[in-house]
């Protein structure tokens, strides 16, 4: 567990009863702008839906209050530790205990059987390899891939995998799961079973989500939608946002 800091958030914070939160947050990519003065902030239990169009920022936005980027400018605070001053190891010991992460790719591990796969951050954790295999073949088990358990990721197909990545990021219970387009490459069944199982996680968990998503239809299972556009919160990016916003989402519809 990771040690909470001396000092707690600024007492003008304007989201510092959230759970997550962030300010101001600046961040390039080889000089590109990723990230323009960005703030947010979720509650414990919340589920919020980062959308927009691709390269709107949701990926760097996630990344940077996951810890896995740096911001260059402004604050990120999980509860009362400031995560934008942590060392790196500090942040992958964050990662690891407190956070869960879920990306369009499930990037399994070849070698590794399916619950393995799953276990993997209990592992990681040093949990006795009896008590990390009951959980995460509960957890597949909840995702009905259960009976593959023993079995390499060779033998999944793509949505099969995605639910063994969604069973790797629930199986320590964390306190927040980072959700970067999770159901992007699957068919609309597996999409709905994917989305059932995280959120009825969220709910009778207390787990909060941060759900990066372009497609409407996944966006619509949030409490709240941020909508981000070049960078910026898409009421900051200019009079016309909200309408090329929803142009968009109209355009995935009926696509």
């Amino acid at each position: 567990m990771v040690a909470p800091p001396d000092s707690a958030p600024p007492d003008n914070a304007p989201l510092q009863d959230d759970q997550l939160w962030a300010r101001s947050l600046h961040y390039s990519h080889s000089g590109s702008p990723g990230l323009i003065g960005v703030s947010v902030g979720v509650r414990q239990g919340e589920i919020l839906a980062l959308t927009g169009p691709r390269g709107s920022g949701k990926t760097t936005l996630l990344r940077c209050l996951s810890g896995q980027l740096l911001p260059e400018q402004g604050e990120v605070w999980f509860n009362s530790i400031p995560v934008h001053t942590m060392g790196a190891l500090a942040r992958e010991r964050l990662r690891r205990d407190r956070f869960g992460w879920i990306g369009p790719e499930p990037q399994l591990l070849p070698e590794l059987k399916v619950w393995e796969n799953a276990a993997l951050p209990l592992l990681i954790a040093g949990a006795s390899h009896r008590a990390a295999k009951h959980a995460a073949c509960e957890w597949l088990d909840r995702l009905d891939i259960g009976g593959y358990a023993r079995k390499r990721p060779r033998a999944l197909t793509r949505a099969e995998s995605q639910r063994v990545a969604l069973a790797r990021a629930l199986v320590n219970e964390p306190a927040v799961i980072f959700a970067d387009d999770p159901t992007a490459p699957l068919h609309r069944a597996e999409r709905a079973l994917l989305l059932r199982t995280l959120t009825t996680a969220a709910r009778s968990h207390g787990i909060t989500v941060l759900l990066a998503t372009h497609d409407e239809g996944t966006a619509a299972v949030a409490d709240r939608r941020l909508a981000l556009l070049d960078g910026r919160t898409a009421a900051a990016a200019g009079p016309y946002a909200s309408e090329t916003t929803e142009d968009q989402a109209a355009c995935s519809l009926s696509a």
